[in-house]
């Protein structure tokens, strides 16, 4: 692009066709751009909304080149793409964000090196490549810890907790003896989360830290704000436009991190792990601020001026998990409340089918709590 912006009527190409998909292309279709969607899957809820819909694997190699030159640039709902995807894509064309988030962030290993490399603090952690060096991680990091695989797995997959040096080989056999990481248990007083963005002028906007609360493994709910010192919210914010500029990244990116008992604690945020994308944890933002985590990566993407991430309320985000979206009509009387439903076909447990938020005015969200 070099410092050409993606002008109204432009297309961006967005690979994969679920929920942040579709968020990103009706955010766009609002800024007067047009979305393709490209994605193996069958009734892809992204494709009902974008002008243009391609329905191939992602290694079709023709597919991805007609893809590419049909559109002004490329952006992504998930940080899982293969590899030679994005070589084949960035050959005829601009990929944002870029490769190097995107190596970072597909590998456990990788990730938690570069945090250590740029002085950001995460918990301990190890390569795990065989028996042996399973055996000897948890002789150094001890139990409690969690063997989690090195690639892919989210809410809760590709990990085994290790309550005892006993259960190691179990856990190991657990995800399949793939490659892995074993990190330490971590005594946190609570998960947040920042949503950063970055334009190609370097340009970045944090939105305010947010409080995640998880059930079986997926996220429950967030907390718009975090109750959070001020010192500590700004730290959270500069933390995650650091990644950023390190990564030389360009989009939104959902940074969560552990919040440290105060108590003795010299530094109280530790990273966990980065998404090179919209994320769910910044889902709040659509309705509780002016520009959006969605609008805000189009814009990045599309070389705009980020909008200011300041929020007009405060926010509480539920996801709609499963049949908890059968409830939509009662969501839909309650007073302040923003409904999503993403058009999923069939409700699954454990699948997330939309999300609701309910709107405070400043200051005013009443406690909540993770039960």
């Amino acid at each position: 692009m070099s410092g050409k912006p993606i002008a109204p009527g432009g297309t961006v190409g967005i690979l994969g066709g679920g929920q942040l998909g579709r968020m990103l292309a009706s955010a766009a279709a609002e800024m007067g751009l047009h979305t393709h969607i490209y994605c193996p899957d069958e009734n892809a809820p992204a494709a009902e909304v974008a002008a243009q819909y391609t329905r191939a694997e992602y290694e079709d190699e023709a597919a991805l080149t007609r893809f590419a030159e049909s559109v002004d640039a490329v952006t992504y709902e998930f940080e899982n793409v293969p590899a030679e995807t994005a070589r084949i894509l960035s050959a005829h064309g601009i990929v944002r964000p870029g490769p190097l988030a995107l190596a970072t962030a597909q590998d456990r290993i990788v990730e938690k090196n570069f945090m250590q490399a740029n002085g950001i603090l995460t918990a301990p952690f190890a390569d795990i490549t065989d028996e042996a060096s399973l055996r000897n991680a948890v002789e150094n990091i001890g139990t409690p810890s969690v063997l989690k695989t090195r690639r892919f797995g989210y809410d809760g997959k590709g990990q085994a907790k290790i309550m005892a040096p006993e259960d190691a080989i179990a856990a190991w056999d657990e995800i399949g003896r793939a490659p892995a990481i074993l990190e330490g248990f971590v005594s946190f007083e609570r998960e947040i989360s920042v949503i950063v963005a970055r334009g190609e002028n370097g340009e970045t906007a944090a939105y305010d830290p947010v409080e995640n609360i998880h059930k079986n493994h997926i996220l429950d709910r967030t907390l718009a704000p975090a109750a959070l010192p001020e010192a500590v919210a700004g730290e959270a914010c500069a933390i995650a436009a650091r990644i950023a500029a390190e990564l030389d990244y360009v989009g939104v990116m959902g940074v969560e991190m552990f919040l440290l008992p105060e108590a003795g604690a010299e530094q109280r945020l530790l990273v966990n792990e980065i998404a090179p994308r919209v994320h769910n944890s910044g889902h709040w933002t659509m309705d509780a601020c002016a520009v959006g985590q969605f609008e805000q990566h189009m814009r990045a993407v599309c070389g705009w001026p980020l909008g200011h991430p300041q929020r007009h309320s405060d926010a509480v985000m539920t996801n709609l998990i499963g049949d908890e979206a059968d409830g939509w009509k009662k969501l839909a009387a309650e007073p302040g409340t923003a409904i999503h439903l993403y058009g999923k076909a069939e409700a699954r447990p454990g699948r997330k089918m939309g999300h609701a938020t309910k709107l405070y005015p400043l200051g005013k969200r009443p406690p909540v709590t993770s039960s």
